[in-house]
C-alpha cells in the first residue's frame, strides 16, 4: 500500500507517474531505508520539510547502487503528484537551492514543453553551488545553472531517462514561445544608452560627434562590437540547435535507410537461401530417384540372378535324381544274383535236396523241428 500511486493522480504521458522511473531503480527505492522511514506518509505540505533537509543531489551510488535521498523524494512526488502551483513555488524558492532543484527536476519529468522552458530558463541566472554525489560515492561541485542546462539539453540525469521535449526554436516558429532574452541584454542596452547620452551631455565638438556617430569613436565601436557579439552568440545558439536537429534528422534518415538496406539485404539473402535450398532439394530428389531406379534395377538383377540360380539348381537336382535312379536301376540285377546264390546255398545247406529221398525227407522233418540236417 505504501508504494502505490495516489488514486486521484493523473496519468503522465499515458502511463502511471511512477513508471517514469525504471523498474530496477524503483525497486531499489522501495527497499531503501530512507524511503521506508522518512518518506512514509508524506504529503505535499510535509514534503517541503524533507526537501529543506537535503544537502546534495544525485541518483544512485556505491557498489550496490544505493538511491540517494534526492531521488527518493522525486519518487515520492511522482507518487503523491502535488499540484502545479506547489511545484512552481518549489522552483521560485530562492532560500533553499535544493528545494528549487527538486521542483525543477519534477517539472522536467511531468511538465509540458512550454512550462518546462517557461519556468526553468529563468534559473539560468542562479549561480549558486551544488553538491552532487557521483556513482562512486564521491562528491563533485556543480552549479544551479549548469544543472538546469543539463535538464534542458540532455536525455538522462540522476539515473533517470528524461522524456524528450521539443527544441525551443520550433516552439518559437509555432508562436508558442517568445524569443528568450538574456539577463545581460538589459545591461548592454543600459550601457549603450549611457554611452549615447554622454557625448551630448558633455557638449563635445561637432567633429567628435560626427566621428562618434560615423563609427570612429572607440566607445561607439565597442558598443557596436558588443551588440554584434550578443546577436552573434544568439544566432550561434540558434544555428547550433538547428544544426543539431539537422544532424539528428540526417542520422535518423541514415539509420532508416541503413535499416531498409539491411532488411533488403536480409530478404535477398533469405531468398537466395531458399532458392539454394530448393535447388538442393530438387537435386536430392533427382539423386534419390536415380538411387531408387538403380536399387530397383539391382533388385531386378539380383532377383533374376537368384531365379536363374534356382532354375539351374533345380535342373542340377533333377539331373542328380535321374542319375541316381539310373544307377539304382542298373545296380539291381547284380544285387539279385547273390540272393539267388544265397538261396541256393541255403537250399543246399538244408539237406532237403539230398538225392536220397529218405534222407531228404528226414532233413525236411528236422528243418521243421529246427534241427540241423543230417550230414552223410
Amino acid at each position: 500500500m505504501a508504494n502505490r500511486t495516489d488514486p486521484l493522480a493523473k496519468s503522465i504521458r499515458g502511463t502511471n507517474p511512477q513508471n517514469l522511473v525504471e523498474k530496477i531503480l524503483r525497486s531499489k527505492i522501495y527497499q531503501n531505508t530512507y524511503w521506508k522511514e522518512q518518506c512514509f506518509g508524506l504529503t505535499a505540505e510535509t514534503l517541503v520539510d524533507k526537501a529543506m533537509e537535503l544537502d546534495h543531489l544525485g541518483g544512485t551510488f556505491g557498489g550496490n547502487r544505493k538511491p540517494s535521498p534526492f531521488i527518493c523524494l522525486v519518487m515520492k512526488m511522482l507518487q503523491i503528484q502535488p499540484e502545479k502551483d506547489i511545484v512552481v513555488e518549489f522552483i521560485k524558492n530562492e532560500d533553499y537551492k535544493y528545494v528549487r532543484v527538486l521542483g525543477a527536476f519534477y517539472l522536467r519529468l511531468t511538465g509540458t514543453d512550454i512550462d518546462i522552458y517557461r519556468y526553468l530558463e529563468p534559473l539560468y541566472n542562479d549561480y549558486r553551488k551544488l553538491r552532487r554525489k557521483l556513482a562512486d560515492g564521491q562528491y563533485a561541485l556543480t552549479h544551479v545553472d549548469e544543472y538546469i542546462d543539463e535538464l534542458l539539453t540532455t536525455d538522462y540525469s540522476c539515473d533517470i531517462a528524461l522524456p524528450r521535449i521539443k527544441k525551443r526554436w520550433i516552439l518559437e516558429q509555432n508562436k508558442q514561445l517568445e524569443p528568450r532574452r538574456s539577463a545581460l541584454e538589459d545591461d548592454f542596452e543600459e550601457e549603450e544608452e549611457k554611452d549615447e547620452d554622454e557625448p551630448l551631455a558633455t557638449g563635445l565638438d561637432d567633429e567628435h560627434e560626427k566621428d562618434y556617430y560615423r563609427g570612429g569613436s572607440p566607445a561607439r565601436e565597442r558598443d557596436r562590437d558588443r551588440r554584434r557579439d550578443s546577436h552573434r552568440y544568439r544566432d550561434r545558439d540558434y544555428d547550433r540547435d538547428r544544426d543539431y536537429d539537422r544532424d539528428y534528422e540526417r542520422e535518423r534518415d541514415y539509420d532508416r535507410e541503413r535499416g531498409r538496406r539491411d532488411r533488403d539485404r536480409d530478404r535477398d539473402r533469405d531468398r537466395d537461401r531458399e532458392r539454394d535450398r530448393d535447388r538442393h532439394r530438387l537435386r536430392d530428389d533427382k539423386d534419390y530417384g536415380r538411387e531408387r531406379d538403380r536399387d530397383r534395377r539391382d533388385r531386378g538383377r539380383r532377383r533374376s540372378y537368384s531365379r536363374s540360380r534356382s532354375r539351374s539348381r533345380d535342373r542340377n537336382d533333377r539331373e542328380d535324381d535321374r542319375r541316381k535312379r539310373h544307377a539304382r536301376s542298373s545296380a539291381s540285377p547284380a544285387r539279385d544274383e547273390p540272393k539267388k546264390k544265397k538261396e541256393k546255398k541255403e537250399k543246399k545247406d538244408d539237406g532237403t535236396d539230398h538225392p536220397d529221398p529218405e534222407i531228404a525227407e528226414a532233413n525236411r522233418l528236422r528243418a521243421s523241428l529246427g534241427l540241423k540236417p543230417l550230414k552223410l
